[in-house]
């Protein structure tokens, strides 16, 4: 059996508000929407959600369709970003790629990558550790962690070269026996959740 990561998608920016508080945006919101009335959507019987707020909008939108259960998991979070607060886009993606190129070390107070893939993998496990493997699940997260998490299950080094696609809502599956990417048909690597017909 497999599990699904997915990325919540396109939100509400708003310098003012928290950044764990951002809500999705009318865009992300219609992605979702059309993503929960796709067959693999439908078929789920357990979310996974972090505890942002853009996160549990995502997953109980993908849950309106299927009626899964969803769990919220402070774990799951985004990597901590709160020691410099927003940052605008192109000083964000600069210091996005200093964090996945230094990973051991942290950017002006920014939890270290190593931490933050530590924290996500153990989340991650402890939920299966405990759930039925013939129920379809899926964790609903963020791009960071989330790219952090497909590093470990694939072996690799932390590296941005395994990030998401621009905009977010994208997906991966990985197995649940042997935490690993998915082998087999369908693909199991980031696509777009709207778009995949697992």
């Amino acid at each position: 059996m497999h599990a699904l990561y997915i990325t919540h998608p396109q939100v509400k920016i708003d310098p003012a508000v928290p950044l764990p508080e951002w809500g999705l945006s009318d865009r992300g919101a219609e992605r979702t929407r059309k993503a929960s009335r796709l067959p693999w959507a439908r078929s789920l019987r357990h979310i996974v959600s972090s505890a942002e707020t853009k996160a549990i909008e995502t997953a109980r939108i993908l849950a309106e369709v299927s009626g899964a259960d969803v769990d919220i998991v402070e774990a799951m979070h985004e990597n901590d970003r709160s020691a410099t607060g927003f940052l605008p886009s192109p000083e964000f993606e600069k210091a996005a790629d200093w964090f996945f190129a230094h990973p051991e070390e942290s950017f002006h107070g920014w939890e270290r990558a190593i931490d933050a893939q530590a924290r996500i993998v153990g989340a991650v496990k402890a939920v299966l550790d405990r759930h039925d493997p013939q129920q379809p699940i899926a964790f609903v997260g963020h791009g960071g962690v989330g790219t952090l998490l497909k590093c470990h299950i694939e072996g690799r080094g932390i590296s941005r070269a395994e990030d998401q696609p621009p905009g977010g809502g994208n997906l991966f599956r990985f197995s649940i026996a042997d935490f690993s990417l998915a082998a087999a048909p369908p693909t199991c690597d980031w696509t777009a959740m709207e778009t995949w017909q697992g």
